[in-house]
């Protein structure tokens, strides 16, 4: 079978999966017009016509149908010898890029970078720092490390670790201006808060006892993570860090939890979680060997006591 007939049997099913021309073309690093070309030359070799395009839906038509369960199985077949192929070759090689938030920068990731690298000497990595939303697929990267909660789009999720996120300041700042024990008693401090890749507002508390929302009006905005953490740390206001992150300041004398009875979550009152996206489901083998490498940092974050996760037996 040639890699033109191969490409728009892709083509084909992405379409089908995505339910659209231009989802199915992002995911394929194309233009929706190559796409479009590519099914209507798979129609004329197939003699028959296989998607029904309106301006408001695609529909498959019967032999559309019955084609698109033979060519699943056989993308899927393929993959699989590819896979087998590649496990039976040499150690991955090449270039692996991504993007993290800035905050990674501090210590794990170049901590995981040459943990990797000394395992996989021929693997280069190539990681765009960053507090933005990037797309992986916009920007030609294998995956995207994102924190918060992820988003519903066609990008394909993929979890790392969980984590909580709480208030932090220096002892310093509390000594000048007291200890808040209760959201409310927020008005009036210095709070700091990040602002990328969104501005929330509405900070949502949530205690074994009670739950609210706060408007917060900030007296330090920053778009880097790192320039929140480190501006909590010199003692110029409260800020809302994850666990993992602030926690060993903590164990040192740095930083003192704020309101410590409250976490930060999401207005349904869902925790955070660090994941990873990225565009196609086949990851090169490299890049999968190091997004599993950063998956395993998760075993190694303290949790919200300050003290490493208990792995379960």
């Amino acid at each position: 079978m040639s890699i033109k007939l191969m490409w728009e049997i892709r083509a084909f099913c992405s379409v089908v999966d995505k339910g659209s021309f231009v989802h199915a073309a992002r995911m394929l690093g194309c233009s929706p017009s190559a796409v479009t070309r590519a099914i209507q030359h798979l129609e004329e070799a197939i003699g028959a016509e296989l998607i029904l395009r309106t301006q408001k839906q695609l529909t498959l038509t019967t032999a559309g149908d019955c084609y698109y369960a033979f060519a699943r199985h056989l993308l899927e077949t393929q993959a699989e010898a590819q896979d087998r192929l590649a496990e039976l070759g040499n150690t991955p090689q090449g270039w692996v890029r991504i993007s993290a938030p800035e905050i990674l920068a501090l210590g794990l990731l170049p901590k995981t970078v040459a943990r990797f690298s000394s395992a996989y000497p021929s693997v280069q990595i190539d990681i765009r720092f960053s507090d933005k939303s990037i797309d992986p697929i916009e920007e030609k990267l294998d995956f995207a490390i994102r924190g918060a909660f992820p988003k519903s789009s066609e990008l394909i999720g993929y979890p790392l670790w969980n984590y909580r996120r709480y208030l932090y300041a220096a002892p310093a700042y509390l000594a000048r201006n007291g200890t808040p024990r209760e959201p409310e008693e927020l008005v009036g401090h210095d709070v700091i808060m990040h602002t990328a890749p969104r501005i929330l507002r509405d900070w949502h508390f949530v205690s074994q006892q009670r739950s609210l929302s706060n408007t917060i009006k900030p007296r330090h905005r920053f778009t880097s993570g790192i320039a929140t953490f480190q501006a909590a740390m010199e003692g110029a206001g409260i800020a809302r860090l994850a666990s993992w992150l602030a926690e060993p300041a903590v164990a040192a004398g740095q930083l003192v939890k704020v309101c410590a009875a409250y976490r930060l979550a999401s207005s349904k009152g869902i925790d955070p979680t660090m994941h990873a996206v990225y565009g196609s489901p086949r990851l090169g083998k490299g890049a999968r060997l190091f997004l599993e490498e950063i998956r395993k940092l998760g075993l190694d974050l303290p949790d919200e006591r300050g003290q490493p996760p208990v792995s379960e037996q």
